[in-house]
């Protein structure tokens, strides 16, 4: 069927270029009777009752595009999408059910040419990992790669900038003044450099061993506040 399909919009492309503007150089549409008699034909295996549903109702088709032509859309790329719709149409049409082909062809031709443009929709966005996006203050290419790959940093420097906020907020709420200190102390928290125990004991004249235990405990405390069980 694909095989019939691709060869029939091919060789009537041409054909529905040339007479988009004039519609009425196109076979002129069956009667109700002829179209029944063209499906109860096509029923019983004659290919020629097809063909003739599909020109006869090509009209239709350049009535249906002509809507949708304009902007960087090509006429032919429409043109051959709704007669694909239109295939389609004839192709799955019940005409036993009383519904007017005209009709439900509208709708398959138009389904056809907005799914379409939705492809295009999808697509016109695609960047590939590789491909140059924009130049560097030397003028070398920069790819999507470099981009994600610097962003991803900045994720991560965001994502510490706030558990740092937290970290921050969680010692002025949870510890105790001397924990706090030590705390301060111990990781260079006040902007100086970090301190060891032993340092950390001789500043507040205090055992190491107490520093040690403060230390732990506050450590507990903040990493319980980290994970939400403050």
């Amino acid at each position: 069927m694909w095989t019939e399909l691709i060869s029939f919009i091919t060789s009537h492309l041409l054909y529905l270029a040339l007479h988009l503007e004039q519609c009425n150089t196109f076979p002129k549409p069956l009667t109700a009777a002829q179209e029944q008699e063209c499906f109860t034909r096509m029923e019983n295996g004659d290919a020629k009752a097809r063909q003739e549903l599909i020109e006869h109702n090509l009209r239709l088709v350049a009535h249906i595009a002509k809507k949708y032509t304009g902007g960087q859309t090509d006429s032919d790329d429409l043109l051959s999408i709704g007669t694909i719709g239109l295939i389609k149409a004839v192709s799955s049409f019940s005409f036993r059910k009383g519904t007017r082909f005209a009709t439900y062809a509208a709708k398959c031709i138009e389904n056809e040419i907005l799914m379409y443009f939705r492809s295009l929709k999808k697509t016109a966005g695609d960047v590939y990992i590789n491909d140059p996006i924009e130049s560097d203050k030397d003028g070398n290419p920069l790819t999507l790669l470099d981009v994600v790959a610097d962003e991803s940093n900045i994720a991560d420097m965001i994502d510490l900038k706030i558990e740092s906020e937290k970290l921050r907020q969680l010692i002025y709420e949870c510890l105790e003044p001397r924990e706090r200190i030590i705390v301060q102390l111990r990781y260079g928290l006040t902007g100086d450099a970090p301190l060891t125990q032993r340092e950390i004991a001789r500043k507040l004249r205090i055992s190491r061993s107490y520093v040690s235990r403060l230390e732990k405990r506050a450590l507990d405390i903040l990493k319980q506040g980290l994970d939400g069980n403050k």
